[in-house]
């Protein structure tokens, strides 16, 4: 393994919400129309002096909270970060529409700032890029725009790749329709219903095993903005397009969605937020190598399923890593 010194924790660092040995800073980025905008990164550090990392980036109504994820890179050799993203968890300001962006190159500017700290200023020059459904999408626009050489590997936790639902809401017409009303009313409220069920799937205080804090991760999700979804459809344009993400890119998904109409076992064993059929057919358009993995039974967030699933999930992220990644360093 290929060592770097370590320096000091820097100045601004604060134990996080999660406790030791976290910790957590915020990043100052240029203010928008609500006022000032933050991220922050939270991090942890493996047993060793590494030069390895890995920095997780969360979905859509996330944040990260990922700490058995983080332990298993830092048993494996890596410095573990977490990045929440502007008006996500750790970063919502009282000023701010919780999760909105017009346009998603806007997170390029966090990603910048965590990267630069994570490499120049932390010394790792191996960094893998871990990201889940919404940031899944935001993070394979980024690699394949930045193109950073300390990039080691993408893994992408069941992205958001393209528009779930009936064909005609992603028909051009309703796409255009889309777009003009996001650029005219962008903070009009999308309509839409949501069960819940996804949260108490996952939370320990329902039917779940996880705990995350309900006001960052709420059971009823947050709105959703024309505004913020104008965003993700552009996203999505450039994806299928095509990308070339110079890194091996792994992607994990469900082996199948549903869609329950209540607490049956569906929800704990497969994907009720996204297609996974989508998923499969939009993943070579990330770059030239991609590995497609079902994990069977499965939820949206692989590595917050059923403990069977999860440690599958976690094997095969091994396969990848020692046959991809850590091979050709």
């Amino acid at each position: 393994m290929s060592e770097a010194k370590r320096p000091g924790p820097p100045e601004g660092l604060v134990t996080d919400v999660l406790g030791e040995p976290w910790l957590a800073e915020t990043i100052d980025l240029r203010a928008d129309f609500e006022g000032d905008v933050v991220a922050t990164l939270i991090s942890r550090p493996s047993a060793a002096t590494t030069s390895r990392a890995v920095l997780h980036v969360h979905g859509f109504s996330d944040y990260f909270f990922h700490t058995e994820y983080a332990d298993w890179w830092a048993e494996r050799g890596h410095d573990a970060y977490g990045l929440d993203l502007r008006k996500y968890g750790r970063s919502i300001r009282s000023h701010q529409s919780a999760t909105y962006v017009a346009d998603l190159d806007e997170y390029f500017e966090e990603l910048d700032a965590a990267w630069e700290r994570i490499t120049r200023r932390d010394g790792h020059d191996q960094v893998v890029l871990s990201a889940h459904s919404t940031g899944g999408l935001v993070c394979s626009l980024w690699a394949h725009a930045r193109r950073p050489p300390e990039l080691a590997g993408l893994i992408l936790n069941s992205p958001w790749f393209d528009l779930q639902g009936k064909a005609w809401m992603r028909s051009p017409a309703a796409t255009a329709l889309l777009d003009q009303v996001g650029r005219r009313q962008p903070m009009r409220m999308f309509p839409r219903e949501v069960s819940g069920h996804y949260a108490r799937s996952l939370h320990r205080e329902h039917e779940g095993e996880w705990e995350f804090d309900l006001r960052w991760k709420p059971i009823e999700s947050f709105p959703v903005r024309f505004g913020w979804l104008r965003a993700i459809r552009r996203g999505h344009a450039r994806l299928q397009a095509g990308l070339d993400v110079p890194a091996p890119v792994l992607v994990l998904a469900s082996d199948r969605s549903t869609t329950p109409a209540s607490m049956t076992d569906d929800v704990f064993s497969s994907d009720i937020v996204l297609d996974v059929g989508q998923i499969r057919r939009w993943a070579t358009a990330v770059g030239p190598h991609v590995t497609f993995v079902a994990v069977p039974g499965a939820v949206h967030d692989v590595v917050l399923s059923r403990s069977e699933p999860r440690h599958r999930a976690y094997r095969e992220i091994l396969l990848w890593l020692d046959a991809y990644v850590l091979a050709s360093r």
